[in-house]
């Protein structure tokens, strides 16, 4: 892999009593705020080759609004993931050169940490809808191995 991108799920309707958190779907800002980062890629011309998404509604509704072109494939170990769990995930995909991972936080920014870094602890700054440009660095995929190229928030 060459290239990771990183998506937080845009702005959701608060969690209603008796419904699933899976469940919550994107507010109308939300939605906007989906098709403003699907802009930002499509402006950036990014070959990309695989995205994965976390199983939520949420997630799902904002890869298909950034992203509505692309084939998305559910991972179920995004929801509620840490980083070290995204970690794992991302290296068993190595074969992609650009990916797309579509979740939330807090395990989206303390990956970007973790991967940059080379530390996750207490890392904050991905709102809802923002995006992490990583270029990863060759051979194995190592914390603090990856370069942030670019940060987008709606």
């Amino acid at each position: 892999m060459r290239e990771l991108i990183l998506l937080r799920h845009a702005e959701t309707e608060e969690l209603c009593s008796g419904e699933s958190d899976r469940d919550r779907q994107l507010t109308e800002h939300g939605r906007a705020e989906a098709i403003e980062a699907g802009k930002w890629l499509a402006d950036h011309k990014l070959s990309i080759d695989r995205v994965l998404c976390s199983p939520a509604k949420r997630t799902r509704q904002t890869a298909e609004l950034a992203l509505p072109n692309l084939p998305i494939t559910e991972a179920l170990e995004i929801y509620d993931a840490t980083p070290g769990t995204l970690f794992t995930l991302i290296d068993q995909h190595q074969d992609a050169i650009t990916l797309v991972l579509v979740g939330h936080n807090p395990g989206i920014e303390q990956l970007v940490a973790l991967l940059v870094e080379g530390r996750s602890e207490d890392y904050r700054g991905m709102p809802p809808g923002a995006l992490a440009r990583l270029r990863v660095a060759a051979g194995p995929l190592e914390p603090g191995s990856a370069t942030l190229e670019a940060f987008w928030s709606p």
